[in-house]
């Protein structure tokens, strides 16, 4: 029977979903340099060859494993209808997105230390990377610019600013549980806790940010 040009679309689409959810598991649990593209061959039932096919050699690969990553995040905060939210509400939903997604995807947590162990070094040779995570700062910036202008927020705060709080607070969590863990036996993702510590980072976020009165 003959395979239909659709069909085979479909099996490569596949074929390359399933190569980079196995690849970003080995990258994020191995690095980039202990990372083996045989390894993630075996647990895809494909080959080396295939792998090198679809991405063109291990680099390649990592590239596109980060790449997907950051798309995941940065889909995920498109969701929030920033336009028909009041600043607030529109700043803490942002902030939840992030909160929701660190703690479910802890390999991208993972993959952000390894690049960042690297000095960024990969990662400088995507381009389309910068593009991808504008939109993050951008979807601040119209939530923080209304509330400036209606007096809600304070005028010396940039997007830029409140991303990095509100990312330092989701990656640490996620990062940190082991260390802090061990050090103050508390486990930051213990589900008790959860509710508490999201609203927390709202609590944070948006204190930060009004005006004084």
């Amino acid at each position: 029977m003959t395979v239909s040009a659709p069909e085979r679309q479909r099996d490569a689409e596949r074929t390359r979903a399933d190569i980079l959810e196995v690849a970003t598991e080995e990258f994020a649990d191995n690095g980039y340099s202990g990372a083996r593209v045989d390894e993630i061959a075996a647990r895809t039932r494909t080959t080396k060859r295939m792998i090198y096919y679809y991405f063109g050699g291990k680099e390649q690969l990592y590239l596109a494993v980060l790449e997907r990553a950051y798309a995941e995040i940065r889909a995920a905060e498109r969701t929030v209808d920033v336009d028909h939210l009041d600043p607030v509400a529109a700043i803490r939903r942002l902030a939840e997105v992030t909160f929701d997604h660190h703690e479910a995807h802890p390999a991208f947590i993972k993959l952000v230390g390894v690049e960042n162990a690297q000095q960024a070094q990969h990662m400088s040779h995507v381009a389309r990377l910068v593009d991808l995570n504008s939109s993050a700062v951008d979807l601040l910036s119209q939530a923080l610019g209304r509330g400036q202008r209606d007096g809600t927020f304070r005028g010396d705060v940039d997007a830029l600013d409140v991303h990095m709080m509100i990312s330092a607070f989701c990656f640490f969590r996620v990062a940190n549980r082991h260390t802090f863990g061990a050090l103050f036996d508390r486990d930051l993702l213990d589900p008790a806790t959860r509710e508490r510590y999201r609203t927390m980072l709202g609590e944070m976020v948006v204190g930060y940010l009004r005006q004084s009165t």
